[in-house]
């Protein structure tokens, strides 16, 4: 069966590859879509380590649609690939993927999102841990008062790790009378327009009485900025995630509190080590780093966690250090004296 698929890799789907040499093994990535600034780093440091280990790179654009995901796996199976690394569109639909992966000896990783399979290899960051780390920085900022949870697409088990790390951290606020949740939604697909029209929403119903928002990525992030700068609220206590450029200078330019930093390049490098390792018959237990880890729905898994960073004012400099930001880029817009790493 597995000839058969090399024999029918013509298929009607636009796959990217990247130039290697002498390669003796192909890993084939699934993107769920690459509206996300950071997909295009892990992506960059993917084919990076898998040049380094002398093996090819296939992938495939899903184009945030469900049905285009499972046909793109079919079409990197087809092209004779080694093991796949899959960020999941919809954890809950990618049920077929890893089944057809399995029944022809591929083998999975499920990249950054859930896939609650025993049979995919789950790498990511502490997505709860990162939630704690949003709302630890916004509770420092704003111990008292009305806050609005902008929360991920609701497709994606991340967003619920992340809203109970937040949770945790809030609930004795909450508990104490001095924290009020006043709005709360999920951003269809992660998309900052979505989030940008929730927070007016939220705005609204309020009349503005909001003192904090936490929300779950950069690109929530700057979309409930730019609702709250419409209304002059610019300013109060914001939450992110994932680095993204835009999001640091916001950061710097005190508009955003935090960003939680999961350096996409360590991420990729680790899911290409993962892939090539497994694929040359490593079993899962075996890698370096992994873990037996329970599922929300009870299934042993297992994982690999990353540790993020949480980067504030305090620290804005350390992204300049490892070269994820120039600073130029950073500090675009700062006013002298407001920033120490600006001046």
């Amino acid at each position: 069966m597995r000839n058969f698929l090399r024999a029918t890799a013509a298929v009607a789907l636009c796959l990217s590859v990247a130039p290697a040499f002498a390669q003796t093994m192909t890993v084939g990535v699934s993107w769920s879509n690459f509206q996300e600034e950071r997909w295009k780093t892990d992506e960059a440091a993917i084919v990076a380590a898998l040049n380094a280990a002398g093996a090819a790179y296939v992938s495939a654009d899903a184009q945030s649609s469900t049905a285009k995901q499972l046909s793109d796996v079919e079409s990197l199976i087809a092209r004779g690939v080694d093991a796949l690394i899959v960020l999941a569109q919809d954890s809950s639909a990618i049920g077929p993927a890893v089944e057809a992966a399995a029944n022809e000896g591929i083998p999975v990783v499920g990249y950054d999102r859930l896939i609650d399979d025993p049979r995919a290899f789950y790498l990511t960051f502490d997505n709860v841990e990162v939630g704690r780390m949003q709302a630890r920085a916004v509770l420092a900022q704003a111990p008292k008062g009305n806050y609005v949870m902008i929360k991920g697409s609701p497709t994606d088990p991340n967003a619920d790790f992340l809203r109970g790390g937040q949770q945790e951290v809030l609930q004795a606020a909450i508990d104490a009378g001095d924290v009020t949740i006043v709005g709360e939604a999920y951003t269809d697909q992660w998309l900052p327009a979505n989030a940008q029209r929730n927070m007016e929403q939220i705005l609204t119903a309020t009349n503005n009485a909001v003192d904090a928002v936490v929300a779950s990525n950069d690109g929530t992030a700057g979309g409930a900025v730019a609702a709250l700068t419409a209304q002059g609220m610019q300013g109060i206590p914001v939450s992110g995630q994932d680095g993204d450029h835009a999001a640091l200078n916001r950061v710097a330019l005190g508009t955003q509190t935090v960003s939680v930093w999961k350096d996409a390049r360590d991420l990729g490098r680790a899911a290409a080590e993962i892939a090539v390792a497994l694929a040359g018959g490593t079993a899962m237990a075996d890698i370096e780093g992994a873990q037996s880890w329970t599922s929300p729905s009870g299934k042993e898994l297992t994982a690999k966690f990353l540790a993020p960073v949480p980067v504030t004012r305090d620290n804005l400099a350390s992204v300049v250090e490892a070269g994820w930001i120039g600073k130029d880029a950073l500090c675009q817009g700062v006013p002298a004296g407001s920033v120490a790493v600006c001046d």
